[in-house]
């Protein structure tokens, strides 16, 4: 899962102007102190590079190992042949995504385009959450929301990308888990949804959205950060619910930065442990 990269001001005091409503704003770098105690902001491009290997080594594996898949045919979502996908916007319809739940995990979606939509949400949800970091959660949630094809030919290369060293370069144990008085935080927000293409038994549903990950402690040195991504999702209607077949990621589309405050790592970690998350719906 890769959520973006970090970019914070050099050591020289340069100033960014910035054009809003025809007018141009000055912007001079703060010199107030980092966020969560000294935290360096060097330090995360490391993690954040490994991070972005693991997508790109599970991505690559999947891609090649479903290339030759055979499924539905698809069409155009807007149905006009120019292969644009609709421009339709993502508002409440009213209309609940799903009734049941596997394993905590939406499931059970409507088997046409809100389904397929509220499905790539839903799924990308789980897909950011921390419980792909553990071995036995993982391959739950692979298991769960792959078809059994796709969910086959990832577990070991995921188990390979996740590994003891990946993980210590996030903060955590060879078991996923935080150090004692930390909060390891990686969600998934989804923006918005757009059907690429619809053919029934397929769909190719893109989801916009913004992403958290760090460690989120007094000590870290790898705060918790955001950042915008766009995650397109590759489904096929077997047993009876959408399956993920392949899935890629791109950075963005990222609005421009506010001038919000960071916040502490203790109230980063309330946030966390108060603040549920949803199930989304198209």
């Amino acid at each position: 899962m890769s959520l973006g990269d970090e970019h914070g001001f050099g050591d020289s005091a340069r100033a960014d102007d910035e054009l809003y409503g025809g007018q141009t704003r000055t912007r001079l770098p703060e010199r107030a102190a980092d966020p969560y105690g000294g935290a360096r902001r060097g330090a995360r491009s490391s993690s954040r590079g490994l991070v972005t290997v693991v997508a790109v080594v599970v991505l690559l594996i999947a891609a090649i190992a479903f290339a030759n898949r055979t499924g539905g045919g698809s069409s155009s979502a807007d149905g006009n042949g120019g292969g644009k996908p609709s421009a339709a916007a993502t508002a409440a319809t009213g209309t609940q995504p799903v009734r049941t739940k596997a394993a905590g995990i939406p499931s059970g979606f409507a088997h046409d385009e809100q389904g397929a939509q509220s499905a790539a949400a839903n799924y990308a949800v789980t897909l950011g959450s921390t419980g792909m970091f553990r071995k036995d959660s993982r391959h739950a949630i692979v298991n769960l929301l792959y078809t059994p094809e796709a969910a086959a030919g990832l577990q070991g290369p995921m188990d390979q990308a996740y590994s003891a060293d990946f993980l210590r370069n996030m903060g955590l144990d060879a078991s996923g888990n935080a150090p004692a008085g930390s909060t390891f935080v990686s969600r998934v927000t989804p923006v918005g949804t757009t059907v690429q293409q619809y053919g029934g038994t397929s769909a190719k549903v893109s989801v916009w959205y913004v992403g958290l990950i760090g460690m989120s402690s007094a000590t870290s040195t790898d705060p918790v950060t955001s950042s915008w991504k766009t995650w397109t999702f590759e489904l096929q209607w077997s047993a009876g619910d959408w399956k993920i077949v392949s899935d890629s990621q791109k950075d963005g589309p990222a609005p421009v930065p506010g001038d919000d405050k960071a916040a502490t790592s203790d109230e980063i970690r309330k946030a966390t442990e108060e603040y549920g998350g949803f199930t989304y719906a198209r």
